[in-house]
């Protein structure tokens, strides 16, 4: 199932994507998918019409993985962690399909990474691995843009990480994914520049909720980014990114400075 959220005639909602490529139609739903389930409402929209926003914006927060491919590691000089290695983006770095990134003024380095993004649809904390499907609203396309030279100057990467628009997410969320094994690539003007698997992850998704739930709270919305395959590289004005993965979609944002 595929949830998207999106606005026609200014009103916010979200729907069902359903349909074969280039001839979607988008089922409306009634409410939020989070807390009132999928209630189809009769109405439904071609998928053109309407203008996709961000799946979910995060009530609390987004958890980013460094360094969850050894091959990106490695390209960076970095070592391979000896745990999953956490840090958190805001909500306001969160845009959809389509918005721009806006490249920030403090930086001259921005950097492309396309991941596979886990969307948590319940309350949950000390999550054990077998149980994690549960706590699982579903997976979604990400862009975890990062601003190189400021991460190798400041002791922490809250600014690398969190600024306003550092977060594409979408197109929506695909609720039943078999994630072992899915193709994870990402195009600069078309130019393909990363073209990996998850399943050269480091740690898998199973094991990744599992870790970040001892350590934090997760809400319904909340978003766990699990890294980035070899390939990243510098994004500049005037520039657009495109990250695809197997059995979701594609997500596609122009820069701007």
């Amino acid at each position: 199932m595929r949830i998207a959220r999106f606005v026609l005639n200014d009103d916010p909602a979200f729907g069902l994507v359903e349909g074969p490529e280039g001839e979607e139609e988008v089922a409306v739903i009634s409410g939020d998918p989070f807390y009132g389930g999928v209630q189809p409402t009769g109405v439904r929209h071609a998928l053109e019409e309407v203008r996709l926003l961000a799946p979910v914006i995060p009530r609390s927060k987004v958890i980013g993985i460094g360094r969850n491919y050894a091959d990106h590691a490695a390209e960076l000089g970095n070592e391979v962690p000896p745990a999953p290695l956490m840090f958190l983006k805001p909500n306001t770095s969160v845009i959809g399909p389509g918005d721009p990134v806006v490249l920030p003024s403090f930086s001259e380095e921005i950097s492309y990474e396309s991941e596979l993004a886990v969307i948590i649809g319940r309350i949950c904390k000390d999550v054990p691995v077998e149980r994690v499907d549960d706590v699982i609203f579903g997976y979604t396309c990400a862009n975890d843009l990062t601003a190189r030279d400021i991460q190798k100057t400041d002791n922490q990467w809250a600014r690398a990480k969190g600024f306003d628009t550092s977060c594409p997410i979408g197109p929506w969320i695909e609720t039943e994914l078999d994630t072992e094994n899915l193709a994870v690539r990402g195009r600069l003007d078309g130019e393909l520049k990363q073209d990996g698997s998850t399943n050269q992850m480091i740690w898998g998704v199973r094991d990744l909720v599992s870790y970040v739930s001892q350590a934090f709270t997760l809400l319904p919305g909340d978003i766990i980014l699990t890294g980035t395959p070899a390939g990243v590289g510098l994004i500049s004005e005037g520039q657009r990114y495109e990250v695809e993965i197997e059995g979701i979609g594609r997500l596609s944002n122009p820069v701007r400075r």
